[in-house]
C-alpha cells in the first residue's frame, strides 16, 4: 500500500490502575488507504474505541499510549503534535462520529447552531457564510435545509444520526471515524446510513475507519476488515476473504455465532 492516509505502527496503550495495569491496545499495527473502507470488528472490551481515540487522542488519564506506538494521518506524526496543532489536526484531518451519535447533539440548540459552532471554532466565517455551508452540508446526506431551524427533538434518530454524520463532514476531512454509528437504529435505517457514507466517501474522497459488533453488516460495505480478540489485531483481509475464508479460529467463532436466515433450522428445547 502507498501513501497510506493511516498508518499505525506498534500501538500499545494502557489503562493504568491502583494495583496494575490493564492493557487494552496490544501492539496493533494497520494501514488505511486513501478512500477505502476499513471495518474493525471485536467483541465489546477488545480494544477498536481505544484505538479510535488514540487517532485523535481524544484519551486523558488513566489511558496511556506506550512509548514505542506510531500513529500517522497524512504522513503527520499524531503523537508528536502539540496543543494548538492537535485542536487544529481534529475534525479538520480526522473527524468521529462517537457512539450514540444521535445522542450527542446539545438539546438546547438548532441545528444551524451546532454547525455554526463547529465552522467558527476552526476557521474565520460569518454566520451567513456557514448557514449556506451547513446548507449544502444537510443536502449531502438528503436531509431538507428547512431543517437547520430545527432542535434535535424534532428530528427522528436516524436523521439526527445523519446530521452528526454532515457536521463531522463539515471541515473535508481525510479520515472518518465511524464508532458504532448505527447502535439502536433499525436495520432498514442502518443500511441507509451506510449506504450513504459509503456514497459521500467517493464523492469526497475521505477515508472511513468503522467499528462495529455486527460483522454481517461490515461486510456489506467493507474493503477490508481487521479482526480484534482482547487488544490484539489477529487478523486483516479484504471483506470477501474474511467472509468466504476467515484464517483465524475466533473469526471463524465470531460467523459461527451468527443466526443463519437460510437452510435447516435447528429446533431449540426449552427447559422451564
Amino acid at each position: 500500500m502507498s501513501d497510506p492516509i493511516l498508518s499505525i505502527r506498534n500501538l500499545s496503550i494502557d489503562y493504568i490502575g491502583a494495583k496494575e495495569d490493564f492493557h487494552a491496545v496490544k501492539d496493533v499495527s494497520f494501514d488505511i488507504a486513501s478512500g477505502e473502507f476499513f471495518g474493525l470488528a471485536g467483541e465489546s472490551g477488545c480494544g477498536k474505541s481505544t484505538i479510535a481515540f488514540a487517532i485523535s487522542r481524544l484519551h486523558g488519564p488513566p489511558a496511556l499510549i506506550r512509548t514505542g506506538s506510531q500513529i500517522l494521518v497524512g504522513g503527520r506524526d499524531v503523537l508528536a503534535l502539540d496543543e494548538d496543532d492537535l485542536r487544529r489536526f481534529r475534525w479538520s484531518e480526522v473527524a468521529m462520529v462517537f457512539q450514540s451519535a444521535m445522542n450527542s447533539l446539545n438539546p438546547v440548540l438548532t441545528i444551524e447552531a451546532q454547525f455554526y459552532d463547529v465552522l467558527r471554532a476552526h476557521s474565520k466565517i460569518s454566520r451567513p457564510e456557514a448557514r449556506a455551508r451547513a446548507t449544502e452540508l444537510l443536502k449531502l446526506v438528503d436531509i431538507a435545509p428547512e431543517r437547520l431551524d430545527a432542535y434535535p427533538h424534532q428530528c427522528s434518530g436516524g436523521m439526527r444520526q445523519r446530521i452528526v454524520i454532515a457536521i463531522c463532514l463539515a471541515l473535508r476531512p481525510k479520515l472518518l471515524i465511524m464508532d458504532e454509528p448505527t447502535t439502536a437504529l433499525d436495520v432498514v435505517v442502518q443500511r441507509e446510513i451506510l449506504q450513504r457514507i459509503d456514497v459521500l466517501r467517493k464523492q469526497l474522497g475521505f477515508s472511513v475507519l468503522f467499528i462495529t459488533h455486527d460483522l454481517g453488516l461490515m461486510v456489506q460495505v467493507s474493503d477490508r476488515i481487521g479482526i480484534m480478540l482482547e487488544g490484539e489485531l489477529v487478523e486483516v483481509n479484504d471483506a470477501q476473504t474474511i467472509y468466504r475464508h476467515p484464517q483465524h479460529d475466533y473469526t471463524k467463532r465470531l460467523w459461527a455465532s451468527m443466526p443463519k436466515l437460510h437452510g435447516q433450522q435447528t429446533a431449540r428445547e426449552f427447559t422451564p
